[in-house]
């Protein structure tokens, strides 16, 4: 009944409009007087410090600067005219750009939200005018911006690498797949809806010049290769690689400036300007994704001492479950988690719990690691609270319910994709194993 009341208080916390890691936070350390272990609570400074005291959490906020940055320069608008170039013609094309445009930006940005944030005033208009229906277009949108945690370099893999003391650089190798398959999976339900509601192909007049697109995307199709191929190979650890990643990308922003045939004075100045708006922005999120680590250590430490994971791990074996079974119904309550909570906290809070058992099992850990970051992402375009879907809503103009309607087919498709990765572990394994990153 106590339980009961704790969760009640952080379920009325959290839609009054309060910030979820204070929510989660004092929803702990209720927990730990409910529990008899307030004595406890004293060395919870030392535990929250020791939780985020790791070296690879540097990474995230050089990842979401250098994003923010190629956001910001114009790097999204060129890369969609790639993708324009290469499948805009086809039936359907838009749709497929849509999709290509987010495997571009996955290799850069790493965050679904960015990706949603930097794509939909773009395509949402330019697929309306060619006669797709909006609410499909925007749901379009939204499901193909899961991609960008997938693919490499992605922060919720270096989030889970860091929690769970797993290869960062096999988490992204065994990422390029499913990914990619995702991608598949999403261009071939575009492929199905083009031809039931006869949407048209690019003209050739609308596509962009060959020439200067392909020059002006090259610079930018070679950060991610860069930065993925020094992770993989050892050459460099992630937080160098996303050190990297920013400086490459500042000189990138300089370079399309110049390409625009401003002076070498006027780049510099656009250059510093949109890297200031960057480092703002990135201030802020870094800020917030901290205080989420700050709250969830809270909690895993208690988690830790009531011996939770022991006692799942207990149970699974007492109830006969076999690997592939219990890491189904753990992915089924993620997924639900996911609706309704943040990614980063759904992450930190469930993964420490629910995973080990898992592991335990036998369940490889890059495999765990890769299935739990998607399906926690798919959290993002999942009604009631989807966050990709309500930044798609604002920007876009389509009504959120008509969104959150309009998703279910799209959502569909991917939990297939997903039940499948947990079935055939292989699809994630077999890069990673192949590049020596796993045995």
């Amino acid at each position: 009944m106590v339980w009961l009341l704790l969760f009640i208080f952080a379920l009325v916390a959290v839609l009054s409009g309060v910030a979820i890691s204070y929510v989660a936070g004092a929803a702990a350390v209720l927990a730990f007087v409910i529990s008899d272990h307030a004595a406890y609570l004293g060395i919870l400074p030392q535990r929250i410090f020791s939780q985020i005291d790791v070296f690879t959490f540097l990474a995230m906020p050089l990842f979401i600067l250098a994003g923010e940055t190629m956001t910001k320069g114009g790097v999204t608008r060129v890369l969609i005219d790639l993708a324009m170039l290469i499948v805009g013609r086809l039936k359907g094309g838009l749709g497929y750009v849509n999709v290509a445009s987010s495997v571009f930006l996955a290799g850069i940005s790493g965050s679904a939200v960015a990706d949603a944030a930097a794509t939909t005033n773009t395509l949402v208009p330019a697929m309306a005018e060619k006669g797709y229906r909006k609410d499909f277009a925007a749901a379009l949108t939204a499901a193909s911006c899961v991609i960008g945690p997938i693919i490499p370099p992605s922060i919720v893999m270096i989030f889970y690498g860091a929690l769970m003391n797993v290869s960062v650089a096999a988490l992204f190798a065994g990422g390029i797949v499913p990914g990619l398959l995702m991608a598949v999976f999403l261009c071939g339900y575009n492929f199905w809806i083009a031809r039931r509601d006869d949407h048209p192909g690019g003209t050739r007049e609308s596509l962009p010049p060959v020439g200067p697109t392909v020059l002006r995307a090259l610079p930018a199709l070679l950060i991610p290769v860069t930065i993925v191929a020094g992770i993989v190979f050892g050459l460099v650890t992630p937080t160098e690689a996303a050190g990297i990643a920013v400086a490459i990308t500042l000189v990138l922003v300089f370079a399309y400036a110049m390409m625009d045939r401003n002076s070498v004075g006027t780049a510099l100045r656009k250059t510093t300007r949109l890297t200031s708006e960057s480092v703002e922005r990135t201030v802020m999120l870094t800020g917030s994704i901290f205080m989420i680590l700050f709250a969830a250590a809270v909690f895993g430490y208690l988690m830790g001492l009531l011996q939770v994971p022991e006692q799942i791990a207990s149970w699974v074996q007492s109830a006969g479950l076999n690997n592939t079974s219990y890491f189904l119904l753990a992915s089924g309550i993620m997924f639900l988690a996911g609706m309704v909570m943040d990614v980063s906290m759904a992450l930190v809070l469930l993964v420490p719990v629910l995973i080990p058992a898992a592991i335990a099992g036998g369940a490889d850990p890059v495999h765990v690691g890769v299935v739990s970051c998607l399906n926690l992402t798919l959290g993002l375009i999942s009604p009631p609270f989807g966050g990709c879907l309500m930044v798609i809503s604002t920007a876009s103009g389509v009504n959120y319910l008509r969104l959150s309607l309009a998703i279910l087919p799209f959502l569909m498709v991917q939990l297939v994709l997903l039940i499948l990765l947990i079935l055939l572990p292989e699809i994630t394994l077999a890069l990673p194993r192949a590049l020596g990153l796993i045995r």
